[in-house]
């Protein structure tokens, strides 16, 4: 089952920042990451948005844990916390549709 790694931030050092996308680009594949979406000019539809918004697929919990905490991206993460505020990163399951319950399975009351 894959999990997604969800950023959201509001770039406050777009110089600094520009360092940051090819230092996370060249690690990703390590660890089976897939870009999904990455975009600073998102549309919020609700709440307050942040400038930046990415999503990035894993293979599994442990690939995205094993990326975060790599050597190589603690320099990243470094210059996306000297460049970025009001960061929010979270880890999701991806969602799994329940099997529909057959007719014969379900349950009948008594």
């Amino acid at each position: 089952m894959s999990v997604y790694y969800i950023g959201s931030y509001d770039i406050v050092d777009a110089e600094l920042f520009k360092q940051y996308p090819p230092l996370v680009s060249a690690l990703l594949p390590k660890y089976g990451g897939e870009v999904l979406a990455s975009d600073t000019n998102g549309m919020a539809i609700e709440g307050s948005p942040r400038r930046m918004n990415a999503i990035v697929r894993f293979p599994s919990k442990d690939a995205v844990l094993g990326f975060y905490n790599d050597p190589a991206y603690q320099e990243a993460k470094r210059i996306r916390h000297q460049s970025a505020a009001n960061i929010t990163m979270v880890i999701v399951d991806e969602f799994v549709r329940p099997a529909p319950v057959r007719a014969s399975e379900a349950k009948r009351p008594s």
